[in-house]
């Protein structure tokens, strides 16, 4: 498993990913969708995220956000997975961890590729084969960006318009509608990685920003080129992982011999 990257700085845009512990599905009632819906949209609020698209399913949750001011981000976030994760368990009467390790956070340049990434965050129950199209997932932003959400709206709408160089929302939502008939029609609903365990997507002049300023945490990080016009970094696999794979496949030979009949040559 790729490390956590949560580095992020006032003016960027940041995907966000939280899996559920052990991928369970702790998201399997709708009750539980709406109560981290609410929690997410008034923690949103108090620490000045702008909130550009989610999807809550499952057993994960996607937040696309940009923060007004530096720690906006982290602040929401600790206290929606905290607080959520405890009134859950209080709830349920269960004890143990809810979330998987940290949030994920992907950095993501504006324009086309901040189209490409709320298009695949509102994709995401259809590609589970879930429903046949966002409009059904009441949990993701889709409803809210077409504007047939009248209350308790998450969604800076103002802001995604601006960061995808869009004049007026009728303009962005015929497009947006459009873009998702395609991906639809085109069976264009392969699950890409780059979204959700990278450490940033964009043009190549936006990556070598985002590595240049990683510089400072003396770790080599992986460029790569998606042959799209769109570059990823990606974090390498730590050597504490590498390490733990030779002592699991030592441990595995020890057993294997352990269990070996005495007779076999």
């Amino acid at each position: 498993m790729p490390r956590a990257n949560r580095f992020h700085l006032p003016g960027m845009i940041c995907h966000l990913t939280h899996r559920c512990h052990d991928r369970s599905f702790l998201f399997k009632f709708a009750c539980d969708r709406s109560a981290y819906r609410e929690a997410l949209r008034l923690a949103s609020k108090e620490f000045r995220v702008s909130l550009l698209n989610f999807s809550i399913t499952s057993n994960h949750t996607h937040q696309l956000a940009i923060e007004a001011e530096e720690g906006g981000i982290s602040r929401m976030m600790q206290k929606i997975e905290g607080g959520f994760a405890s009134a859950y368990n209080r709830r349920k009467h269960r004890s143990g961890a809810f979330w998987e390790d940290r949030y994920h956070c992907t950095r993501v340049e504006d324009g086309e590729h901040l189209w490409n990434c709320i298009e695949y965050i509102d994709l995401n129950m259809v590609r589970a084969r879930i429903v046949s199209h966002p409009a059904g997932w009441q949990w993701c932003g889709y409803s809210e960006l077409l504007g047939e959400k009248a209350r308790y709206r998450l969604l800076d709408i103002d802001r995604l318009l601006e960061l995808l160089g869009i004049a007026d929302i009728t303009s962005f939502q015929m497009q947006y509608a459009e873009r998702i008939h395609l991906a639809i029609a085109n069976k264009g609903l392969s699950r890409e990685k780059r979204w959700t365990e990278s450490i940033a997507v964009g043009s190549p002049s936006y990556v070598a920003k985002i590595s240049e300023s990683l510089r400072y945490r003396r770790r080599k990080f992986v460029i790569e080129d998606n042959n799209d016009g769109s570059c990823t970094i990606w974090d390498p696999p730590c050597r504490y992982s590498r390490l733990q794979s030779k002592y699991l496949v030592k441990s595995a030979f020890l057993l294997n011999a352990k269990m070996k009949p005495k007779n076999q040559a």
